[in-house]
């Protein structure tokens, strides 16, 4: 008994040193891979596909977003108590340069043409054919429709047969007349008969053409008014509407103010909205006539329309330049201030850094005004640095911080 309790507490004591053996290699595995994840990428992270590592990877980078925004913080606060242009306005400014300057008038317009026509009857008769359609282009002396002659034709036969007659006559007559045989009675009487004939012949004929309807000029049949069958008169049944949509212009009244600003070949802008087009030309005419009603003149433009998108009637915006200025000093309309005395100002930069400089106060003379933009007659110059943005509230001599 006694000695077999000294080898049982020998076999114990190894037995417990052995487990340490083998626990602290464990430990400093897990250390190793859990403890050092400071020490890796995020993507070597990832790649060990540990969720417990890669969220410990996670709340420690959290930690250290944490810890920079209040180092941040701390930077910001002292950025601002050592930094004496922080409270400065901040501005923008635009180098000025002379530019060509137009301004424009708007005024009202409406698209016309004048081969815009209803074509009437010119004979009384049933229209027995229309040998055209709506939409369809047609030349000038096409024929459009027929009418039925009323026996015209039987008639200008026989006219015909006695015009012939009375030529032969007449020839025959001439040939004696010229050899001193018969009588000169007898020689114009034929004449007179003959050329009685020819006239009736050539009315008749002309009465005929009328029942043959024919388009006067080139263009497109835009309606067809009345029906075959359908007995028409002159003058009272509308057949077709005829419309050239080749030679298109704007008319537009315009202001008798205008009357010494506004010449043949003055440029224009015309804008459609219904088709969304906008068109360059110049004033084709000018009217001579002031409307006592409104006190306006007229002023035609005329237009191209290839694409044909272009309709008599459509409503049209003309601008009309009425004042042009070459060299001209051109600033943003919102830059221009006015002081308690209605004068106008605006102010100009005078840098002394990068990113600091100093607002002067300037006087100006102002002209017209387009497309916010303004024309300045007098108090700066190209290459002024004018201040654009931030102006509103600035004092003169006042120092700016100048933002790029």
């Amino acid at each position: 008994m006694l000695q077999n309790t000294p080898m049982k507490t020998k076999t114990s004591s190894q037995f417990r040193h052995m487990k340490k053996l083998i626990y602290f290699p464990i430990l400093s595995l897990f250390l190793i891979s859990c403890g050092n994840s400071g020490d890796r990428s995020v993507e070597e992270v990832i790649e060990t596909n540990d969720l417990q590592d890669i969220r410990a990877k996670k709340v420690e980078l959290g930690k250290q977003q944490r810890e920079l925004a209040t180092k941040m913080d701390l930077l910001d606060a002292a950025i601002i108590r050592l930094d004496e242009t922080s409270s400065l306005p901040v501005v923008s400014y635009q180098t000025v340069r002379d530019t060509t300057f137009r301004h424009y008038t708007r005024v009202q317009g409406d698209v016309a043409t004048r081969e815009n026509i209803i074509i009437y009857s010119e004979f009384s008769g049933v229209l027995t054919k229309i040998h055209v359609q709506e939409g369809q282009q047609v030349s000038r002396g096409a024929l459009l429709a027929t009418i039925d002659d009323g026996g015209l034709r039987s008639q200008l036969a026989q006219l015909e047969a006695q015009a012939a007659l009375a030529k032969t006559t007449f020839e025959r007559q001439e040939r004696l007349w010229k050899q001193n045989i018969g009588s000169e009675i007898q020689f114009l009487e034929a004449q007179t008969t003959y050329q009685s004939a020819q006239n009736a012949v050539d009315q008749l004929k002309s009465q005929l053409g009328k029942t043959s309807v024919r388009a006067p000029f080139s263009g497109v049949i835009d309606q067809i008014i009345t029906d075959e069958g359908q007995v028409v008169s002159p003058g009272q049944n509308q057949l077709f509407r005829l419309v050239n949509l080749q030679n298109m212009y704007i008319q537009a009244a315009v202001p008798e103010t205008y009357l010494n600003k506004i010449k043949t070949g003055t440029p224009v802008i015309v804008e459609i909205p219904a088709i969304s087009k906008e068109y360059e030309g110049t004033v084709k005419q000018v009217g001579s006539y002031i409307n006592p009603n409104n006190r306006t003149f007229q002023v035609e433009v005329s237009i191209p329309n290839e694409d044909r998108l272009i309709k008599p009637n459509l409503i049209a915006t003309v601008r009309l330049n009425d004042y042009s200025a070459e060299n001209a000093v051109v600033i943003p309309e919102t830059s221009v201030q006015k002081n308690s005395m209605g004068e106008s100002i605006v102010y100009l930069l005078k840098e002394e850094t990068d990113s600091i400089g100093i607002a002067q106060r300037a006087m100006i003379e102002t002209g017209y005004t387009q497309d916010n933009h303004m024309e300045v007659l007098s108090g700066i110059e190209p290459g002024d640095k004018i201040i654009v943005e931030g102006a509103r509230n600035l004092r003169d001599q006042q120092k700016v911080k100048i933002r790029n």
